[in-house]
């Protein structure tokens, strides 16, 4: 195993100090991912005091402590998640936005949530590239390039570019049920601002030479959760796309979260993170081809026929949400958060174990709760499951989730070996 890549998690004294189970940056072959920064203070520890314009340059100056602390820098950026409380105060978070990024901007994704940790007002997350990669004692080639792409058949923004690529992955801005000819929401309820979601994905693929099917993770914010039956109708006919894909009923890992609004005051915001089999340049081309998706289920976690349990691509494993629901069952489980919390993550460990991996290759988890009250129970127990290096984070609030649980978690696992034929 020694001459894979290895998982390299790393906290840096440029940015707040982990105040939880995580680390500040977990690198796995050609990508760093960063856990989500709030605006703390480094030097104090506490959250800043402020409105939410002062709140997001904090965010940001600690993004990039990290990435002072690490060698890497803002136009290493692929992808920025930005979580407000208040989607009115998208405005001011974009002024301090503008002053971090130049000329490039990465993809992007921003909603508004019904609780940050610490009563925060803002939170900002990014995904970056890694060029040297981490095969021990073996850089790899430093030189990839980031391949970025915006097309008019889709909707585009100064502030953020559709699709940016690089080694084996693109990674898409969230798409909003926007006309791209009018640059106005579609008519109509969460059904038909789906399916103009949906629309806006393909064009960007169709315009860069990626099938549809080639989406390895969907994640989907929804307005209302009562409207998740009608946005699964126009779903199904997106999914699968190709008579291949149809074949073998094949559908990405998804993930739905319940918002307290998006921009524009849509119903409903979609975001897909797609394979790239050709990589990006200098790669040679016998090193570019016959990466295959890998999708997985087991009986030990929740089957659904919406969504694969996980899909691996290249050397990364994305898993579905979980909820805390017993798979012999299909109920929730007995019990309070501690028990949800348990029981969720038995449900990505069941998932990882039966493709051979291990709970030390997660790195990114992504943890939705019902009650922010409740982050201290489910740290103690999400402590558990990871006793050595812990994985990047991110922790939202939600205003509800599927069947009433009180938590969901998602992730993202290292895949050592690729997925080579």
């Amino acid at each position: 195993m020694s001459g894979f890549n290895a998982v390299l998690a790393r906290n840096t004294e440029y940015a707040p100090k982990p105040e939880g189970p995580y680390s500040q940056t977990v690198a796995f072959s050609h990508y760093n991912n960063l856990s989500a920064q709030l605006p703390i203070d480094p030097k104090n520890g506490k959250l800043l005091a402020g409105n939410v314009k002062a709140q997001a340059a904090q965010c940001f100056k600690n993004l990039e402590g990290v990435l002072q602390g690490i060698d890497q820098a803002m136009t290493d950026v692929v992808k920025i998640n930005i979580f407000l409380t208040n989607i009115m105060d998208m405005d001011a978070v974009d002024a301090v936005y503008r002053s971090f990024f130049g000329s490039y901007v990465p993809t992007r994704t921003t909603v508004a949530v019904a609780a940050l940790p610490m009563g925060a007002l803002v939170q900002v997350e990014a995904l970056l590239t890694y060029g040297l990669g981490t095969i021990p004692n073996a850089p790899q080639a430093g030189d990839l390039v980031k391949l970025t792409n915006n097309t008019s058949n889709a909707p585009v923004s100064m502030l953020s570019t559709q699709t940016v690529a690089f080694s084996h992955y693109n990674n898409l801005s969230g798409q909003l049920p926007i006309d791209p000819k009018t640059g106005a929401i579609v008519s109509g309820g969460a059904r038909e601002q789906a399916v103009q979601c949906l629309k806006n994905i393909k064009a960007i693929l169709t315009s860069i030479d990626v099938p549809f099917d080639d989406i390895v993770k969907v994640t989907i914010y929804l307005k209302h959760l009562s409207d998740m039956d009608a946005v699964n109708q126009a779903y199904t006919t997106f999914f699968p796309d190709s008579s291949i894909a149809r074949a073998v009923a094949y559908m990405p890992a998804r993930t739905v979260v319940s918002v307290g609004d998006l921009p524009l005051h849509a119903l409903v915001q979609i975001e897909a993170v797609v394979s790239h089999g050709d990589g990006t340049p200098p790669q040679i081309v016998e090193d570019r081809h016959g990466i295959v998706i890998k999708a997985r289920n087991t009986d030990k976690a929740p089957k659904s026929a919406l969504s694969t349990q996980t899909v691996a691509f290249s050397h990364y494993n994305h898993i579905s949400a979980q909820l805390p629901i017993d798979a012999k069952t299909g109920n929730l489980v007995a019990g309070g958060i501690k028990e949800q919390t348990a029981k969720c993550m038995d449900n990505i460990q069941a998932i990882v174990e039966s493709i051979n991996h291990a709970m030390s290759d997660a790195v990114k988890v992504n943890v939705f709760l019902k009650n922010m009250a409740d982050i201290e129970a489910v740290n103690e127990v999400y402590a558990t499951y990871f006793p050595g290096a812990a994985p990047a984070r991110r922790v939202l609030g939600v205003s509800a989730l599927p069947m009433d649980a009180l938590i969901q978690i998602d992730a993202v696992f290292s895949n050592a070996q690729g997925t080579a034929p």
